[in-house]
């Protein structure tokens, strides 16, 4: 997903989303996210809910980089791409990515990558634990 800044500045946002639980686990929020990004936040989340069996996402360098296949690989963690331009392929997370824009992004400006990283942790927080009821 991309943003922008008050500035015009590109930001770019990652959503780790649960196809089960249908919890947002992390949105990571940078200028640039690459595959070393990816994998911070996926050693967080191994830590704290167990390793998967396997993880869906697309086919952006961030995901296909070696060091990350080899690192899923070395945890026995299965990878499932999906195909280019098959959105259907992960419909609950591409659902998902429409939500923050329609409930909030779309109705904020940031100044700064930290503000709109702390915002945007709070809409997260909110969407798990308030929307949740709602779902």
């Amino acid at each position: 997903m991309v943003d922008r800044l008050s500035d015009d500045q590109v930001i770019r946002l990652l959503t780790m989303v649960d196809e089960y639980t249908r919890r947002c686990h992390a949105i990571c929020v940078g200028y640039k996210l690459r595959s070393w990004d990816v994998m911070e936040i996926l050693r967080g989340l191994f830590f704290r809910e167990g390793y998967p069996h396997h993880i869906r996402s697309d086919n952006g360098s961030e995901f296909r980089a070696k060091e990350l296949v080899e690192w899923l690989a070395d945890l026995g963690v299965k990878t499932a791409y999906i195909a280019p331009g098959s959105p259907w392929e992960k419909g609950y997370n591409e659902s998902f990515n429409g939500r923050p824009h329609d409930e909030f992004l779309n109705c904020e400006s940031f100044s700064t990558l930290k503000e709109a990283q702390v915002l945007i942790e709070g809409w997260r927080v909110h969407y798990n634990d308030v929307d949740r009821t709602a779902r």
